[in-house]
């Protein structure tokens, strides 16, 4: 009917309903006022105002307040009484807001979305725990592991056969001697996991001057950068199916942390390693690969055809669920298509302006934008049968 109101003061009501396939009766009777009803007559059974009180008044009296109305019917019965029916006492509570749930119900708190943000290596970890098939089915072995989201490098990880608090209080206080964490420096954000959230985990971050952080139940993006990390872990190509035993698992994975820290490139921190970014040598290594750049450039100059190449630079800034005035303030500039980033080249001196290209659908035999142009008709739609919408 809005689109029909709305085409009348156009083309009028006739043709309004016509092209809409509206019925004009219709549209009139959505534009008439509503008939007011008539009150619904009381039915001659109905329980009058007093009858009403005093079922209300024995159902709130002190024997019978916390009975359910059955509970009183089946007693006044005993009592020779007989006031109405069970249905009946329950409309005359519900008219008076006393029908409602009187047990204690959970409920949900409001959890608040983590927004953490790291300027530099050690101002937040994020740790989690995965389990990695043993030798048989059924056996299973934890993967602890602490990780810098700032630097991507981990600073602390082991292999348990068993998934306990003990264990991460151990990695995390291991960690912070090693990285020579301060009080009040550190955050450490994880889930909600029963190693995470136990009270000896967070007695032990109230000791060490530690900010403690939880992501929202049931949201797996909060903590991206251990998840992450796992996916790297889990899909090496050499990762085994089931490892023997609990010293197999953890020489397979010392190998690989160190794999992770200081030889792969990671892309999130501009195809530098884990180790360099964390140890505060990545200008150095940005410096020498721009040096190569800058060589290539000048030896083949017209090969690179957006302008001199530039390396690009890892964020200032890091976050877990950045505000939505950080993301465009803080994100770094991605290189394009992988490789590294430009320099725009300087546009050709001319004392005539180029003029525009043509658009595209002059190819398509439409009238250049110069030349008159005409309304192109859509093309009707055709209805759909009966029978076939109905399967």
């Amino acid at each position: 009917m809005a689109g029909v109101a709305y085409l009348v003061p156009l083309v009028g009501i006739v043709a309004a309903c016509a092209a809409l396939g509206v019925s004009r009766a219709s549209y009139y009777r959505a534009k008439a006022p509503p008939k007011p009803r008539a009150p619904r007559p009381r039915p001659p059974r109905a329980l009058d105002d007093a009858e009403r009180a005093e079922v209300l008044a024995v159902l709130d009296s002190d024997p019978f307040a916390d009975k359910a109305p059955a509970q009183v019917y089946a007693a006044m019965l005993d009592a020779g009484r007989y006031l109405c029916s069970v249905r009946s006492m329950y409309r005359v509570l519900a008219a008076a807001d006393q029908v409602r749930e009187r047990r204690d119900q959970r409920r949900h708190p409001t959890y608040v979305k983590p927004q953490l943000e790291a300027r530099a290596p050690n101002q937040v970890w994020s740790w989690d725990i995965t389990k990695v098939a043993g030798p048989e089915r059924g056996i299973y072995y934890c993967l602890y592991v602490v990780i810098d989201i700032f630097s991507r490098y981990v600073v602390a990880w082991a292999v348990a056969p068993t998934e306990a608090a003990a264990i991460g209080q151990q990695l995390i206080d291991a960690a912070c001697v090693e990285q020579g964490v301060v009080p009040g420096q550190l955050t450490v954000h994880a889930d909600r996991g029963a190693p995470m959230t136990a009270k000896s985990t967070a007695q032990l971050f109230v000791d060490l001057g530690i900010t403690q952080s939880h992501s929202r139940p049931s949201v797996s993006d909060d903590n991206p950068f251990s998840e992450a990390a796992f996916k790297t872990f889990l899909y090496r190509p050499d990762m085994p199916a089931r490892f023997g035993s609990v010293e197999d698992a953890r020489a397979f994975f010392a190998a690989l942390m160190r794999w992770y820290n200081e030889e792969h490139y990671h892309s999130g921190i501009a195809l530098l390693t884990a180790g360099d970014v964390h140890r505060g040598t990545a200008p150095v290594i940005i410096a020498q690969r721009q040096t190569v750049l800058d060589g290539a450039h000048q030896a083949r100059p017209e090969r690179f055809v957006h302008g001199k190449p530039v390396h690009p630079a890892p964020p200032t800034v890091v976050w877990i669920n950045p505000p939505a005035t950080a993301v465009s303030t803080t994100a770094p500039p991605q290189p394009t298509q992988g490789g590294p980033q430009r320099e725009a080249a300087p546009a050709p001196e001319s004392d005539t302006i180029a003029a525009p290209p043509r658009a595209r659908t002059a190819s398509r035999g439409l009238p250049d934008s110069s030349g008159p142009l005409r309304p192109v008709r859509a093309k009707p739609r055709q209805p759909i049968a009966r029978e076939a919408a109905l399967h």
